[in-house]
């Protein structure tokens, strides 16, 4: 089977802009508009709150009831001020929707939907404007993919006046009287305990400000087994801090490990295989008809490579985003590993991919790119992410913590890994290398490197069959382990912690977690369930704090104390010194 050069750079184009959107994208959030029934409410009469929901086109969100035990449902939180008393809970009719996969389908609320509220006012409620808190948490999702769950802010103002007022925004509460009125008592997220995470701005104020009489012993975070928590545990009591390869050096060292280190990532799985077809799509190395052009294509190619880590970690720094949102998507690891596939597939012959088409119609003087080469450049850089994460990573945080420190120059670093990655392309596309005589062992080189890159296609797979298991995690089992803990001696308080931890001079331990982390959840039922980690645990304040959207205060602030940057996270605390700073190795939400 022949596959043009034309179709297969189109298709890894493609598949740039698709990692591109996605990071781009973010986590998509609804748009919320308040309304109140009448332009006044008498004290004593009952009046209906209306919530106009938008999400942008293509998504949904589960119903209030979704038919699936393990889906987040759609809760609306009425918070209401003192002589106000709410009677009943508004929700759509929801539709059904069919899900690839799902045994029946899911009842979901479209992209657009009104939900509201019935309320009733106290007949001694004095004239004046009145304001009515509440939030709506909700997930998104599309056909293939749910988002975290997020919990947004809302109120509504209404006028309480001697008399009632006209009725305003008829069509919204014509809307809104379609809708099922359900029990109050459903209002309440199964998301939580009581006094969890959530906490108010002045309790978290307060939690922040007694963290800084706390010394950090140690941070870590995803998935840990028994003797790996252990480890971590022993490792922050005797002081042990899991230094960074970047610690305690000079400048001109950081530099020049940082500029090996991109070096040597040309030697990965995700990146050596695809040297020699890389340099035939962009028409280098023998391709190119004379060294000056081949030196030109490769430095083009290396120069897009430094670029776009360069840029990606400059985004990462200056926004306090989360590295790796590319890689997140289940559906780009999923295109990366079928990619793999026909390459590996091509190494063994069973295709041919003819390289060849690049020069067929070029001039003898001219063949090749300079934008086909600055192009691909850039999305070897993306492909390359599963391999050179780590490293990349580690580059990002430390820039991170010496650009908070005030050290400017900290942004250039991750661009001099990735000028460290592209120091090799001007030679390899000027065809300057020492190669052996060919032969018959080539062709075993090529069936190796076939295997190489389908291992990697095989990893890349897994990568997204993980992913994609994670987007489902029962809500309700986790909160349930979360109040088995509670009962078990931890506490949701932060601040309650942190004083009790100051009263009895015992250290703490603080496990950030949320319904939709599913590592949480294994956490809560494997390694703290083992008898040597409750003897480890056993002196200590053990806090549990829910960071449910880690974008959103309180936890974002506490979460960019401790460098975390996914789920669950776990941070050891000391107390009587202040001042300590965190370092943290931080885990992915999984």
């Amino acid at each position: 089977m022949q596959l043009g050069l034309r179709s297969i750079s189109f298709g890894l184009v493609l598949g740039a802009v698709g990692a591109v959107s996605v990071l781009a994208q973010g986590r998509p959030r609804a748009e919320l508009t308040p309304f109140v029934q009448a332009d006044a409410v008498a004290a004593g009469a009952t009046t209906r709150l209306a919530l106009q929901v938008t999400l942008p086109e293509g998504l949904h969100v589960q119903s209030d009831q979704p038919r699936d035990e393990s889906l987040i449902p759609t809760v609306l939180t009425i918070e209401p001020p003192a002589g106000v008393t709410v009677r009943h809970l508004i929700y759509p009719v929801p539709e059904d929707f069919e899900q690839e996969g799902a045994a029946e389908p899911l009842a979901v609320f479209p992209h657009e939907f009104v939900a509201g509220a019935e309320v009733e006012l106290a007949a001694g409620l004095a004239p004046g404007d009145l304001v009515i808190p509440g939030r709506l948490r909700y997930q998104a999702c599309d056909d293939k993919v749910c988002f975290p769950p997020l919990t947004a802010p809302v109120s509504w103002t209404l006028r309480v006046a001697p008399a009632a007022g006209a009725s305003v925004h008829p069509e919204i509460f014509a809307r809104l009287a379609e809708g099922r009125r359900t029990a109050v008592g459903r209002e309440v997220p199964i998301a939580a305990p009581a006094s969890g995470g959530a906490a108010d701005a002045a309790g978290v104020e307060a939690g922040m400000a007694a963290l800084d009489r706390f010394t950090v012993l140690g941070s870590t975070g995803g998935y840990l087994g028994t003797s790996d928590f252990l480890q971590f545990v022993r490792d922050a009591e005797a002081g042990v801090q899991q230094k960074g390869l970047f610690e305690d050096r000079g400048p001109l060292a950081i530099l020049l490990i940082v500029l090996l280190g991109g070096l040597a990532l040309n030697l990965t799985p995700c990146v050596l295989p695809m040297v020699p077809i890389n340099l035939a799509i962009i028409g280098a190395g023998a391709q190119a008809g004379s060294r000056g052009r081949g030196l030109l294509l490769g430095s083009t190619y290396g120069g897009a490579m430094a670029l776009v880590y360069g840029a990606l970690g400059l985004i990462v720094i200056l926004t306090a985003g989360t590295f790796g949102t590319i890689n997140a998507s289940p559906w780009f690891n999923l295109g990366i590993a079928l990619l793999f596939v026909v390459l590996a597939l091509a190494m063994f012959d069973v295709i041919v991919i003819d390289f060849s088409n690049l020069t067929s119609g070029a001039g003898a003087g001219k063949r090749g790119s300079v934008a086909l080469a600055f192009t691909m450049g850039a999305v070897a850089a993306l492909l390359a992410g599963a391999c050179v994460a780590p490293v990349v990573i580690q580059v990002v945080l430390f820039s991170s913590s010496l650009y908070a420190g005030g050290t400017t120059l900290a942004l250039a670093l991750p661009f001099v890994l990735g000028l460290g990655m592209a120091l090799p392309w001007p030679l390899a596309g000027a065809g300057i290398a020492a190669m052996p005589k060919p032969g018959p062992w080539m062709v075993r080189v090529k069936q190796a490197m076939g295997v190489l890159i389908l291992a990697t296609a095989v990893y890349y797979g897994y990568v997204a069959y993980g992913i994609f298991e994670n987007r489902w995690v029962d809500a309700g089992a986790v909160a349930s382990s979360v109040e088995e803990k509670l009962k078990e001696g931890w506490t949701a308080s932060l601040v309650g912690g942190l004083a009790e931890a100051e009263r009895d001079g015992k250290p703490v331990l603080i496990d950030f977690w949320a319904t939709w982390c599913k590592n949480c959840l294994t956490m809560d039922e494997t390694t703290f369930t083992d008898e040597q980690v409750k003897a480890a645990l056993d002196g200590y304040v053990k806090i549990k704090f829910q960071a449910e959207d880690p974008e959103a205060e309180p936890a974002k602030s506490l979460m960019t104390r401790f460098n975390a940057v996914g789920l669950p996270t776990y941070v050891i605390l000391r107390p009587g010194q202040a001042g300590a700073s965190a370092s943290a190795t931080n885990g992915d939400d999984q």
